[in-house]
């Protein structure tokens, strides 16, 4: 099985295990709850802690499968909160939580995907000591993963930014839940502890090189191909490492913190191909990815293993 295939293969076992779960949700905060549990998604991090599993014990991702439902649950929890915080009106093709109720009933809305995420981890089968740790390990990745949405926002009244305190925020913010994803695939599946600290090492890199090749889509992708609002970032007058590369180079994007035309991105997108700057983010981001690869020489070659290898290198090529 190719990569699009077995991705293909875990969305619909998300997708029909979530309906199965959320699809018939009676009143109006669990309507809220699942709305954007089920517009869809690409169901990531579900993969990559069942390819973690699989690559440190054969037949193991069945038994933890409860635990890939609860990374989708934590990701799309943050992705209600967020949206609120950006105020944006679309996400996965759909209207915002926020927009369809209010804006109090998404923060509860959200806080129930947090609390069921739990919930359905403690339903995977392992060791008493495995769950303590995948558990422990959800609950930190949780964590920072407010440390880095907190440190975004702040970026937003910051006259400056470098390069190394937006790294950080995207480890906080984006890397920690792909960590998690990959270390407690590794840790329900039965991995040893080094098999374990590889796999949540590249996690986390690569969900940096999965943020900072969003930020790339946000900016480019044609408004109606990604399922959301076209370069919000840059009408939001965020730091990403595009404005930070950009402002390095001699561009700066804060006069652009406003509403603004498609004809307008292309000029700005177009400015910032001839500076360089669209090439120099993309090969941080590729860079990230070969090096995350190097750590992986703990897990013997399988199948599993090269799916998780391409994988890491499809969050880097991808466009939407």
């Amino acid at each position: 099985m190719d990569l699009q295939e077995y991705l293909k293969s875990v969305e619909n076992l998300v997708d029909k295990s979530l309906f199965r779960y959320f699809g018939d949700a009676p009143g109006q905060l669990d309507k809220a709850s699942a709305h954007l549990l089920l517009a869809g998604g690409k169901r990531l991090r579900p993969a990559m802690v069942m390819l973690a599993a699989e690559a440190v014990k054969k037949r193991s991702s069945d038994r933890i499968f409860p635990a890939a439902l609860a990374l989708e649950l934590t990701h799309t929890f943050t992705l209600v909160h967020d949206d609120i915080m950006d105020n944006d009106s679309f996400r996965r093709g759909v209207p915002t939580v926020h927009t369809v109720w209010d804006e109090a009933t998404a923060i509860l809305a959200g806080d129930v995907l947090y609390a069921r995420a739990f919930e359905l981890i403690c339903k995977a089968e392992a060791e008493p000591a495995a769950m303590v740790r995948a558990i422990s390990m959800l609950a930190r990745a949780c964590e920072e993963i407010c440390q880095g949405q907190s440190e975004d926002m702040a970026f937003e009244n910051q006259d400056e930014v470098t390069r190394g305190e937006y790294l950080d925020m995207v480890r906080k913010k984006t890397g920690a839940l792909y960590a998690a994803a990959a270390g407690i695939g590794a840790i329900l599946g039965g991995g040893t502890p080094q098999q374990a600290e590889a796999l949540h090492n590249l996690g986390m890199t690569t969900g940096i090189a999965f943020q900072i090749q969003d930020d790339l889509i946000d900016l480019l992708t044609p408004r109606g191909s990604s399922g959301k609002d076209r370069a919000s970032d840059l009408r939001a007058g965020k730091k990403t490492l595009i404005a930070i590369v950009a402002e390095e180079k001699g561009i700066d994007l804060a006069p652009y913190k406003r509403n603004l035309t498609d004809d307008e991105i292309d000029s700005i997108i177009n400015d910032l191909e001839n500076a360089g700057v669209i090439n120099e983010v993309r090969q941080i981001a590729l860079d990230l990815v070969y090096n995350a690869k190097a750590g992986l020489s703990v897990i013997s070659e399988s199948e599993e293993k090269q799916l998780i290898i391409e994988m890491v290198d499809f969050f880097v090529t991808r466009r939407f």
